[in-house]
């Protein structure tokens, strides 16, 4: 049974919609990263503020955590029991993001004002599947924790529909 899961991959991945079909569907409470993370406009915290609300956030007995924040991902790992990372391909996640940017949707940042949308942003989106495969293989080597790859939105169905039954 999965009581404290990751969702983690690119942003425009689709992290948060499959997160919360995840907590529809299981019943932990979902967390966004970027809520507990940035700031109205996009400002970052100190790290000392960030580490200490990582560690509220994963000190309950279930949770899901959506994001994807490279600094924190050994906390989440080693108190998660299972990490659902979403490997889609890069050109989905581009657009996926920059629609989401231009029609100004944001559905899990609360009052954060208008994503940004800038060259370095489409860049590490375009060079994430680098830092995507290293933290999959930082996942596979966290010992208890069971890593599930999704590839596609069919992967990401059939994983929902298998938990439901």
């Amino acid at each position: 049974m999965m009581r404290r899961v990751m969702v983690l991959g690119s942003p425009g991945a689709g992290k948060s919609t499959f997160a919360q079909r995840l907590a529809q569907t299981t019943g932990p409470p979902l967390i966004y990263l970027d809520d507990l993370y940035w700031f109205l406009g996009w400002v970052r915290p100190e790290q000392a503020i960030w580490q200490a609300q990582m560690q509220a956030a994963t000190a309950p007995e279930r949770w899901i955590l959506d994001g994807n924040n490279a600094d924190t991902l050994k906390i989440r790992a080693e108190q998660a029991d299972t990490a659902v990372v979403l490997v889609y391909s890069r050109w989905l996640c581009l657009f996926r993001a920059v629609t989401r940017a231009l029609l100004h949707r944001r559905l899990n940042a609360k009052h954060l004002g208008k994503e940004p949308l800038d060259w370095a942003f489409l860049r590490f989106i375009w060079t994430f599947p680098q830092l995507g495969a290293q933290q999959l293989e930082q996942l596979r080597e966290t010992p208890k924790l069971q890593v599930v790859v999704l590839r596609n939105a069919l992967d990401a169905r059939a994983f929902l529909k298998q938990l439901s039954s």
